[in-house]
């Protein structure tokens, strides 16, 4: 039995053309010594399986696992388009959320050049919003996207962070020693984080753009 790099591989090389491990990491935009480092641990980042999704039109639970559809998948973006995954995964403006699996939903086309303005396509996902710490600005119900390419901290922009097991979306500002979380809506208290708690904490990415049903 393979391992999880070599299934991987061979699935890429069916649905998405290529042919070298070296073919791989240009498709990628990695190291070649990257893969090779994949191809030893027999293991495969699921940003990986994202990536070629995207410009392949593959399923990417099929890609990784080999599950949960075929290679045909959502097909491929409409020329000048980029297709961003919504995942499974929600972001919490109030007291906590623990769905922070990163399976997708589905896609969702933005133009490539807008997405190109606002950061790297190829790192963001776009995530639901419970609760209503940081209304009005981003509600209950909205969907964000986030680009994870982000996650150097600049004072009052908006950011995905994990803390622990929770997923928060929360306004940040820096004070001497002390980094804090802050939200919109001042029922809420900020969070305040010191020392080892700012090391602690997991920076997803900056929140860039907010979409919401009337």
């Amino acid at each position: 039995m393979g391992s999880e790099f070599d299934s991987f591989f061979h699935r890429a090389q069916s649905a998405c053309g290529v042919k070298s491990q070296s073919d791989l990491a240009a498709l990628l935009g990695v190291h070649r010594s990257a893969v090779t480092q994949a191809k030893n641990k027999g293991s495969v980042p699921g940003s990986w399986a994202l990536a070629l999704s995207r410009r392949f039109g593959t399923d990417p639970e099929w890609l990784l696992t080999g599950r949960g559809g075929d290679a045909r998948g959502h097909g491929p973006a409409p020329e000048g388009y980029v297709l961003v995954p919504k995942v499974r995964a929600r972001l919490c403006a109030g007291g906590g959320s623990l769905e922070t699996e990163a399976g997708v939903d589905g896609y969702f086309s933005f133009q490539s050049e807008w997405l190109r303005r606002k950061g790297r396509p190829e790192h963001m996902a776009l995530m639901d919003v419970v609760g209503m710490s940081m209304e009005p600005e981003i509600r209950h119900g909205d969907m964000v996207l986030v680009d994870q390419s982000q996650t150097g901290i600049f004072a009052h922009a908006v950011y995905a962070f994990g803390v622990d097991d929770t997923v928060l979306v929360k306004r940040v500002e820096k004070r001497p020693g002390t980094l804090v979380l802050l939200s919109d809506n001042r029922d809420y208290a900020p969070i305040e984080l010191r020392g080892q708690e700012v090391e602690g904490l997991r920076v997803i990415g900056r929140v860039i753009w907010i979409g919401r049903e009337l």
